[in-house]
Formats: C-alpha cells, sequence, structure tokens
C-alpha cells in the first residue's frame, strides 16, 4: 500500500519514507511512525511524517498493515 491517503497513517505505524536528501535517488528509509505532519487527507507524493528516530520524510510504502 502507498502512503498518500492519510486515514491510512497512524502512529507505532511501519512504514518506508522517503527522506528530502533522496528524493532523485528514490532511496527510502525505514522507520516507526511517530507524528504525521501533513494535515490533508490527501497528498500525490505522499503524506508527510516524522519517524520515532526524528528523521522527516513523505510515506513511501507501509510495510506492515
Amino acid at each position: 500500500m502507498d502512503g498518500t491517503n492519510r486515514k491510512d497513517i497512524y502512529p507505532g505505524l511501519e512504514v518506508n519514507i522517503i527522506l528530502k536528501k533522496d528524493q532523485r535517488s528514490g532511496t527510502l528509509t525505514n522507520g516507526i511512525v511517530k507524528d504525521l505532519l501533513t494535515s490533508a487527507p490527501y497528498h500525490s507524493r505522499g503524506i508527510k511524517v516524522r519517524l520515532q528516530d526524528g528523521q522527516v520524510g513523505r510515506v513511501a510504502e507501509i510495510v506492515e498493515e
């Protein structure tokens, strides 16, 4: 599942995100969601989140349901 719908993402969920610095390469970073930073219900490039380790990026894919 991709991370474009806010309703699918919640704190504690394991996701792969794309960091700002990795947008060109598409390198994914795995982590657990701490905060949702996008307030809109949908975003075409992925909902922006903060991981528990403090990294911020857009959700590329949801690892666990």
